[in-house]
């Protein structure tokens, strides 16, 4: 873990599915830097378990694709940080893997609703408490699925190119603000997460497990996977003072994957 890189303390931050995985990893990380947290979370035993492990944690139940629940975590947000100095926008699913004209129209819809939506209303509630914090950052969470065509992935890239979007035009409307706007795009990151991910492209793929995470690896320059404290590392430089005049930028946490 590196060391907060100056980051204030008691900064007040925000992550979005924040109980498991890569958002607990940035909220701890960020915690241990000094910061002030409040996570949201859809499941019960995770929210559990972080309240346990963390209790000066605030903590709330939400669905990110439900405005109204997207609302009551905003209102908790202030009632509990009384304030906001960086979101980091990180609730996601992986979708479904299958050939395009198999594909369940709920499976993309639901895909679409959680990525790429659940960050639009998190950031339209985010802004206001940002304008006021003088050192304000938000961080969209893409992944290098952002800047490839993945075949038989294409919910989950299409949100992901999305997000890119999302964040570049934000970046440029806040900006007068002081408020910086980064992607980060993980690559293929270790946990259970992606070894359902590997498990269902091997399936399509005809491979077994072992041979397609493999070729997975096998297309990534430093032929490794990365971590999630490897994105929480990169998270918290971009909200740091070295990170001040960073803005606009889909930055690749992987290792350099050179094609999906």
């Amino acid at each position: 873990m590196i060391d907060g890189m100056g980051l204030d303390r008691g900064t007040k931050v925000l992550v979005t599915a924040g109980a498991s995985g890569i958002g607990r990893t940035i909220a701890e990380t960020f915690e241990q830097a000094g910061a002030k947290i409040h996570i949201c979370d859809n499941s019960d035993i995770a929210l559990e378990k972080c309240s346990s492990d963390h209790p000066s944690w605030g903590v709330t139940k939400c669905d990110v694709s439900k405005p109204a629940e997207v609302d009551t975590l905003f209102d908790e947000v202030q009632k509990n940080l009384l304030g906001l100095d960086v979101l980091v926008n990180n609730a996601g699913i992986a979708g479904p893997t299958s050939p395009v004209h198999e594909m369940d129209i709920e499976d993309w819809n639901r895909t679409i609703e959680i990525n790429l939506n659940g960050q639009f209303y998190c950031a339209r509630r985010a802004v206001p408490l940002l304008k006021a914090s003088n050192n304000a950052s938000m961080i969209c969470i893409s992944s290098v699925a952002g800047r490839f065509g993945y075949a038989y992935r294409t919910p989950y890239s299409a949100t992901k190119w999305a997000i890119i979007g999302l964040m570049k035009s934000l970046a440029v409307e806040l900006g007068p603000d002081g408020i910086r706007v980064n992607a980060i795009l993980p690559g293929i990151v270790e946990g259970p997460r992606i070894d359902k991910v590997i498990e269902a492209r091997s399936k399509e793929m005809n491979l077994s497990f072992e041979d397609m995470k493999t070729e997975m690896i096998s297309k990534v320059s430093l032929r490794t996977t990365v971590t999630a404290q490897d994105v929480a590392n990169q998270a918290i430089f971009l909200c740091s003072p070295l990170g001040a005049k960073i803005s606009g930028q889909p930055i690749s946490v992987c290792g350099n994957v050179e094609v999906l």
